[in-house]
C-alpha cells in the first residue's frame, strides 16, 4: 500500500535507539526527510540518513530549539512523532519509595516534553495540516503492572494527546497514541536497564526473565514485539492515505496483554 508520505518532513524524538530509531528508518523509507532529535546522537542514528539533531528537550529552550532547526533544515515540519520517554531511568519499586525527584524526572521526561515539543512545533505543523502520533504505554491502562510514576506519566501522555486531537481535529491535524507493551529494546535487553533490575528483584536471570514475561503478562502472541512492529504501526497512523478518519484514539501494541476493551 502507498502511504503516500513520500515529500512529507517529519520531526521524531528519542531517536536514538528503540521504537524512535525504527520509526526514523521506517519514514526514511516512505520517503520522508526526517529530522531525529536525542540528546545523545547515536551512530546508528547518524548512518540511517536522518538529519540527525542533538538536543536537551526537558527545557522549553531545548524544544525551542528543535523547532527552529527543524523549520530551517526541513523547511516546515509535517508530521511528529513525540517519543522520547522515561524508561531509562524507571526503578523498581513501591509507591512510596518513589521520591519527589523520580515524580518530576518521569512527568518532564515523558509527559512535558512531549508538551514542549508540541507547543513549539504546532502552529507550523498546523499550517500544513499535519500529523502528530505520540508514543505512550500499556501501562497507561494497566497502571498497577507497572512503576507508578512512569506509568501516571504515559497516562497523562494519552490524555494529552487525546485532548489535542479534539481541539485541532477541526484545524486539519490528526493526533493519535500508540500504546506499546514489551519491546525488543534497551529497556528490557540492556542488562543494566529496567528489565534486568526487574528479573534482579524476582531473584531470576536476565535471560530468563524475559522468556518468561510474555507468558507472565498475559501476551497472547507469546513474544515481545519488535521496534519494526510499533514503527510501522505509526507509520501507517501518520499516513492520511492509509488513516484519513483516524483520531484521538490509542492504539495499543501490547501482545493480547490487555483483555479489556
Amino acid at each position: 500500500m502507498d502511504l503516500a508520505l513520500s515529500g512529507k518532513t517529519a520531526v521524531v524524538t528519542g531517536a536514538s535507539r528503540g521504537i524512535g530509531l525504527a520509526t526514523v528508518r521506517a519514514l526514511l523509507a516512505e520517503g520522508v526527510t526526517v529530522a531525529g532529535a536525542a540528546r545523545t546522537v547515536t551512530p546508528e542514528l547518524k548512518e540511517s540518513g536522518a538529519i540527525a539533531i542533538s538536543v536537551d528537550l526537558s527545557t522549553d529552550e531545548g524544544a525551542r530549539e528543535l523547532a527552529d532547526r527543524a523549520a530551517a533544515e526541513l523547511g516546515g515540519v509535517d508530521l511528529l512523532v513525540n517519543n522520547l520517554g522515561g524508561g531509562d531511568t524507571v526503578e523498581v519499586h513501591g509507591f512510596l519509595d518513589v521520591s519527589e525527584d523520580e515524580w518530576r524526572a518521569n512527568l518532564d521526561l515523558t509527559l512535558l516534553s512531549a508538551v514542549r515539543v508540541t507547543r513549539a512545533i504546532l502552529p507550523g505543523l498546523a499550517e500544513r495540516r499535519g500529523n502528530i502520533v505520540n508514543v505512550s504505554s500499556m501501562g497507561a491502562r494497566l497502571p498497577a503492572a507497572g512503576p507508578v510514576a512512569y506509568n501516571v506519566a504515559k497516562a497523562g501522555l494519552t490524555a494529552f494527546g487525546k485532548a489535542l486531537a479534539e481541539e485541532y481535529g477541526p484545524r486539519g491535524v490528526r493526533v493519535n497514541t500508540v500504546s506499546p507493551g514489551p519491546v525488543r529494546t534497551a529497556i528490557w535487553e540492556a542488562p543494566d536497564n529496567f528489565g534486568a533490575r526487574l528479573a534482579e528483584s524476582f531473584g531470576v536471570p536476565h535471560e530468563e526473565f524475559l522468556a518468561q514475561v510474555p507468558g507472565v503478562m498475559g501476551m497472547v502472541t507469546g513474544r515481545l514485539a519488535e521496534p519494526e512492529e510499533v514503527a510501522t504501526l505509526i507509520t501507517f497512523l501518520l499516513s492520511d492515505a492509509a488513516a484519513s478518519s483516524i483520531t484521538g484514539s490509542d492504539h495499543r501494541i501490547d501482545g493480547g496483554a490487555i483483555k479489556t476493551a
